[in-house]
């Protein structure tokens, strides 16, 4: 794989560039965009990023991260807090995210979405109302493990970590066993649109995409 030095500010913009080029591949009047990667790897300001440049493009964007869409800590820690398994397959509530989050963005759908469900921190439903995505929006979801539940993106982009950096750079070393998973089983370097490489966060580089 042949990465290329790039910054955060020309990443961006050819992202955005290529969101502005694209047409939903499901027939909708909504784009999605998956950043994924560990929680290690600047997703979440990443795709800040990518919806503040299309909002200066005149876009209405909205980003939801998975973290938000976590299953309750009876379900999560039913097998002990680390289980790097129940990590990988049982915290994030990937069918609440389909219904939530995708299914409003479906052809015909209300374009209305919930950008998030669940509060780890107090173990309760956060309440938050859903929030309207206007025709010809993007839908911008970050977080792990995205690209193996077959969602509905139209382009994604993979922030990736040597096995080194991840662990030097994870704060719960117990989840690490489930991104070796995650590598073996989905191969995420392979599947993704586009391929960032992120062990120096100052100095990214990446593939360019794939087609």
């Amino acid at each position: 794989m042949q990465f290329e030095a790039i910054s955060w500010e020309r990443l961006t913009d050819a992202v955005a560039d290529r969101v502005d080029g694209a047409e939903p591949v499901d027939g909708s009047a909504w784009l999605k965009v998956g950043v994924d990667g560990a929680p290690a790897a600047p997703g979440g300001e990443f795709a800040d990023r990518v919806a503040e440049a299309l909002r200066l493009r005149g876009r209405s964007v909205l980003v939801v991260a998975t973290g938000g869409f976590l299953r309750p800590a009876s379900l999560r820690f039913e097998h002990g807090k680390r289980d790097p398994d129940a990590y990988y397959s049982g915290w994030y509530d990937t069918g609440a995210l389909w219904r939530e989050v995708f299914g409003p963005l479906e052809p015909g759908g209300s374009g209305r979405v919930l950008p998030d469900l669940w509060d780890p921190v107090t173990d309760r439903a956060t309440r938050s109302p859903a929030v309207p995505l206007a025709p010809g929006g993007v839908l911008v979801v970050h977080g792990p493990f995205l690209l193996g539940h077959w969602f509905p993106f139209d382009l994604t982009v993979h922030l990736r970590l040597s096995a080194g950096a991840l662990a030097r750079r994870t704060e719960q070393p117990w989840t690490l066993p489930a991104f070796a998973r995650y590598e073996e089983e989905v191969g995420p370097a392979g599947v993704a649109d586009a391929v960032v490489r992120t062990d120096d966060p100052r100095r990214p580089a990446w593939t360019g995409f794939t087609d």
